[in-house]
């Protein structure tokens, strides 16, 4: 990868020993926005099959409604309670094994000791040096345990709250899987005669494209590719389910 001269100015700022001090002080923070794509992709995906599947089998708006909004209460709840539960047992596997390693630096500190030790040799650090790393980790026992935690067990220290996990899952998983219905919605109570259907097929290929640009900016690809790969990966299931509907509908007529 080439920077220009200005990025790599502005590197250069960042790793200034003012910039670092700052942002190591503030500690790492988890980022929810991995969460609310991929509720957004979820939603949008499952919301839009469920009306695609409905339209292929030439069923009414009121069904469309009826479905589509039981989809997005009841798969959005159920993707958001998931993920709560795995954060929150994240978290207290976490809790459980710091728990465990102060006991074991409590009760058998030398063998302890030999693990940390064992750990840096690993590294390739050796001698006066790897002593040296041995007894400044050990001296402290939080650095201790945390280095056991994160070496050893290969755990983070930073777990995200399980409830903001959930919500920020259920809340782009509803404002996504919304924008499916909302030609039906228009149909319904104002009376129109829309062709619901291309509208929701084009409000909902904004959407897979949006969320897929966004979801560029933490997995490191090319904001157009990544939206147009998730619009293909939406459009493939949403075009499954259209099909399956106009099956269904042939076999049942």
């Amino acid at each position: 990868m080439h920077l220009k001269a200005s990025d790599i100015h502005r590197l250069e700022q960042d790793h200034s020993t003012e910039a670092i001090q700052e942002r190591l002080a503030l500690g790492a923070e988890h980022s929810y926005l991995r969460d609310m794509v991929y509720g957004a992709v979820d939603g949008a995906v499952t919301t839009f099959a469920v009306v695609s599947g409905v339209a292929g089998a030439g069923l009414s708006v009121a069904v469309v409604l009826i479905l589509g909004f039981a989809n997005l209460l009841g798969d959005g709840f159920s993707m958001a309670a998931g993920n709560y539960l795995a954060t929150k047992v994240d978290k207290r596997r976490l809790l459980k094994m710091r728990s465990i390693e102060e006991t074991h630096i409590r009760e058998v500190p030398e063998g302890e000791r030999e693990e940390v030790r064992q750990i840096f040799k690993a590294k390739g650090f050796e001698g006066d040096i790897l002593e040296k790393i041995v007894q400044t980790i050990t001296a402290d026992e939080e650095l201790w345990v945390d280095t056991m935690l994160r070496e050893e067990w290969g755990l983070s220290l930073h777990v995200p709250s399980p409830w903001r996990a959930g919500l920020s899952t259920f809340g782009a998983f509803a404002a996504a899987g919304l924008v499916p219905l909302i030609p039906f919605v228009i149909n319904f109570i104002f009376k129109l005669q829309l062709d619901a259907f291309i509208w929701s097929s084009i409000f909902t290929a904004t959407v897979f494209f949006l969320v897929g640009a966004l979801k560029s900016s933490f997995t490191g690809e090319k904001w157009l590719r990544s939206g147009f790969e998730t619009l293909l990966v939406g459009g493939s299931a949403a075009t499954l389910a259209y099909l399956v509907g106009i099956l269904l509908k042939n076999i049942t007529a």
